[in-house]
């Protein structure tokens, strides 16, 4: 199987939804990993020579050729551990399907995303923050109804399995639960939301999220404390 013999190293921080992204993935391919937790205050030289650009993680090392940007890694190890011999398919063989598999997981960074950044590291007041909060919550409410569209009653965005959006929203539900216990609003609220709420509890329990994607809020929120005393400039 291509790849299938070459080592893999995965460097993270285990709260960052663009890793936990790339570890479900890996574990829904079943492929052994080496993960190393980085030190965002003290990055290593490992880090810093991989992705030299950015300087961020996520990096996957395959054979100690780096690839870098979640969502390009994720496609990396589709295309490389292709489906077959029980390695389940993450973006649809259909071009068609696959082209809105990727619009779709853009959205999710591109407007979730970046509401997520202003809310919990960027936001200078509380009325900044509540802004943030409410571009999340509309940009949850069109995920929605895209969710309704694409699924088709099926348990997840990529259909019966986990695809590509799937490991995209998912990877931020960690930090959704401390959204919750930081300022008492569920982004994804049953009320609101009733699909993706049950998705939610479907994706948690999926055996590759398990231990990757947290479920202590606390936890997550004394983590945060830690990056935000990191220097933006780190």
């Amino acid at each position: 199987m291509a790849g299938g013999g070459d080592d893999l190293k995965l460097l993270g921080v285990w709260t960052s939804p663009f890793v936990i992204r790339v570890r479900v993935v890996l574990n829904l391919k079943s492929l052994p990993y080496e993960y190393v937790e980085e030190d965002l205050g003290r990055k290593s030289a490992l880090l810093l020579g991989s992705n030299p650009v950015h300087k961020a993680v996520p990096v996957l090392l395959h054979g100690g050729r780096p690839v870098n940007e979640s969502q390009v890694i994720v496609q990396y190890i589709d295309e490389v551990w292709a489906a077959g011999a029980g390695r389940p398919a993450v973006l649809p063989s259909d071009p068609h399907e696959r082209a809105q598999a990727r619009f779709w997981a853009a959205y999710v960074d591109d407007k979730v995303g970046s509401a997520w950044q202003g809310m919990l590291f960027t936001c200078r007041s509380e009325e900044e923050r509540a802004e943030a909060v409410d571009r999340a919550v509309e940009a949850l409410r069109t995920l929605e109804g895209a969710f309704e569209d694409r699924a088709r009653g099926k348990p997840f965005f990529g259909g019966d399995g986990i695809g590509l959006v799937d490991v995209v929203l998912g990877g931020y539900l960690g930090w959704f639960g401390a959204v919750d216990k930081m300022i008492g609003r569920r982004l994804i609220d049953p009320a609101r939301t009733p699909l993706l709420a049950a998705w939610e509890q479907r994706f948690r329990a999926a055996d590759a999220a398990k231990g990757v994607v947290p479920d202590d809020a606390d936890k997550v929120l004394e983590f945060l404390q830690v990056l935000l005393a990191i220097s933006p400039s780190n």
